[in-house]
């Protein structure tokens, strides 16, 4: 189903053709591109939420600039649909998201309108700053350089690291501050309150009225709108607003706030801060959702709804009701508040995820002992192991593609010092449409290499409860290893899953099913495959025994053992890289101790994956139970042949 644009937006094949209209037909691209969002979403699935809040910015950031010579750099990338629709990608807009179609997010291999890709938040700035710089070093100065950070990625580190930074240059720059109070989830922490401050100052915004005053006669001056600066400028050093503002004590110059959802106003403000040199910041004020009523009302559920009725509002999704399997995610909330009831020294962390990670069950029910800590992973990580220092069990609910941007303190101040902190890895593996930047896929190698750390990784629901289980029991707490927890994005494989909780003994591993021809050794849930695969080698005379490993660090050497003397033919399956991984893991230990087995490897090879529906990508990379009987078929070969 192919959705059909307005008649402004159908003519609108690149921004050029955008610039070539009348200011005044603005409104009207503006609406006709909000509801070709509205319509390709809610068929077709995708963020929503966001792009809809910065329709406006989208449209006047292309029309006052010259792109892509002009160079945009969207942050996150969820905001960035109305660019996308906008420069080129309209009629294949229907395919964002899907195996082989559009990204998510920005990406520079897809469009020489995205100037830099992204998907993890914060780094418009740097990003933006260096472009700025190059082109300083080429002798171009007419270029643009534009950053669209939201409030809630403005509280990440390297945000800060990027103003500190640009204020001291001259780089032709401007960072516009989407403002609207919202991440995935309302947002947290000093920064939300001072632009609260910010936006409701009557001092402040009596002296921001004088200072656009003055920038709305630049263009009747012409020549001098220079000294029109300088004016300005003259004003702020002196001002109470040099005093008190964050981002000018930066070396910024600060605009705003203004309304991001007025085309009119916004488009002139552009104008004006094209003619004015070096690093500057425009506050827009927008509203996450704007011009969908269920979507303003609840942004945290349609930041990215899935397929919906656009009528009704109805989101088309299954709800666990009972027979379902629940999401791990949701297993992790139920189990960390159920745990935490029974023990007073749990807490827990999440940096600006409490609805993905399920954290928001334990902030609901024991909100002391759970703290969101906004788009900061580093120092989540140094946070958690602070607290781990008093005596708190802290379980760090971190995304893994997000654990990347953590890893100095992961080692430094968690197991050099001993820490158990626990850390829970949500969306490991193979995410599916968020793409490569969101895949979980390097967490197992990354975290194999630190001394100190336990890693394990559930094949079911009940063993991600037991790791939980054991992870905060006294024996393990009294110990120097941090625990590392990953799982999957999604729905687990255990209708009832609400078993008693055991302990399971660090290191161990169970023989899930024994076999006769082969041996498979499965870390995590692509395990519940392995039973699939069976059922169609059975028709060749052949069975794998099957090998739940649990843990990658320290390995079940006794049923490693096991394996490796009863089977000549090994296999091990990962949702993870190659490279350092689980199966490496096995070979090491097959090296160190003189077997001499035939081992294949099913993980992810040393590739970039793409976007795509989980099942996909793990046909594409040969980890389902079709990949698993091609490996074992391949393997088998000689040993067939010969029996005939």
């Amino acid at each position: 189903m192919l959705i059909t644009p307005g008649k402004l937006l159908a003519q609108i094949d690149s921004p050029a053709d955008l610039r070539k209209l009348d200011q005044s037909q603005l409104p009207q691209v503006c609406n006709e591109l909000r509801q070709y969002i509205i319509d390709n979403v809610s068929v077709y699935g995708g963020h929503f939420g966001a792009s809809l809040g910065v329709v406006e910015l989208s449209v006047a950031l292309h029309y006052v600039f010259n792109t892509p010579d002009d160079q945009l750099v969207w942050d996150v990338g969820h905001q960035a649909y109305g660019h996308k629709i906008l420069s080129g990608r309209r009629d294949n807009f229907h395919s964002n998201r899907v195996h082989g179609g559009l990204s998510g997010f920005p990406k520079r291999k897809e469009s020489i309108y995205d100037a830099f890709g992204v998907g993890h938040s914060s780094t418009s700035i740097s990003a933006a700053l260096g472009m700025a710089v190059a082109s300083a070093i080429e002798k171009n100065f007419q270029r643009q350089h534009i950053a669209i950070i939201g409030d809630g990625a403005m509280t990440a580190g390297l945000a800060f690291e990027g103003m500190n930074h640009a204020g001291t240059t001259d780089s032709n720059m401007l960072i516009i501050l989407n403002d609207n109070c919202m991440a995935i989830d309302p947002n947290v922490g000093a920064l939300k309150e001072y632009l609260t401050d910010i936006t409701t100052s009557h001092t402040y915004n009596k002296f921001r009225d004088e200072v656009w005053n003055l920038l709305g006669k630049m263009s009747t001056f012409g020549k001098s709108a220079q000294e029109v600066v300088s004016k300005v400028e003259a004003v702020m050093k002196t001002a109470i607003l040099r005093q008190s503002n964050m981002f000018e004590s930066l070396g910024l110059r600060y605009f705003g706030p203004i309304d991001g959802n007025d085309i009119s106003h916004l488009t002139e403000v552009l104008k004006d801060l094209k003619d004015i040199p070096g690093p500057k910041l425009l506050h827009c004020l927008t509203v996450k959702g704007k011009g969908y009523g269920p979507a303003e009302k609840d942004q945290t559920k349609w930041h990215a709804p899935g397929v919906f009725d656009k009528i009704t509002g109805e989101i088309k999704k299954k709800v666990y009701d009972g027979p379902q399997p629940p999401k791990y995610q949701d297993v992790f909330g139920h189990t960390l508040v159920e745990l935490a009831e029974k023990n007073e020294k749990i807490v827990g962390v999440t940096p600006a995820m409490p609805s993905g990670s399920s954290l928001n069950i334990m902030m609901k029910a024991i909100p002391e002992r759970a703290f969101d800590v906004g788009i900061a992973e580093q120092h989540a990580v140094t946070f958690s192991a602070g607290m781990a220092t008093r005596g708190n069990i802290v379980f760090c609910n971190i995304y893994s593609t997000f654990m990347q941007r953590a890893y100095d303190q992961v080692i430094h101040d968690v197991c050099i010092q001993e820490l158990p902190v626990i850390f829970c890895l949500d969306r490991a593996g193979l995410v599916g449409a968020d793409g490569p930047t969101h895949h979980g896929l390097y967490d197992l190698a990354y975290m194999r290499c630190i001394p100190n750390m336990v890693i394990a990784s559930p094949m079911n629901e009940q063993e991600l409860r037991n790791l939980m289980f054991t992870a905060q029991l006294e024996d393990f707490q009294k110990g120097k290893n941090a625990f590392t927890i990953r799982y999957p994005r999604g729905n687990g494989v255990m209708p009832e899953w609400k078993t008693p909780l055991e302990e399971i003994k660090i290191g161990t591993g169970r023989l899930v099913q024994p076999g006769e021809s082969a041996a498979i050794l499965t870390i995590g849930p692509l395990g519940n495959f392995v039973a699939e695969a069976n059922t169609i080698l059975e028709k060749e005379g052949i069975s794998l025994a099957h090998y739940d490993m649990r843990f990658v660090k320290p390995l079940d050497e006794m049923l490693l053992a096991h394996a490796l003397k009863n089977y000549d033919k090994i296999i091990t399956l990962e949702d993870g890289c190659l490279p350092g991984g689980f199966g490496s893991a096995v070979m090491e230990y097959m090296l160190e101790n003189g077997y001499t087995n035939q081992i294949k490897r099913l993980g992810v090879t040393d590739m970039i994956v793409e976007h795509g529906e989980p099942s996909e990508l793990y046909r594409e990379c040969g980890l389902d139970a079709e990949g698993i009987v091609t490996a074992t078929l391949s393997m088998m070969q000689p040993t067939l042949q010969a029996s005939l």
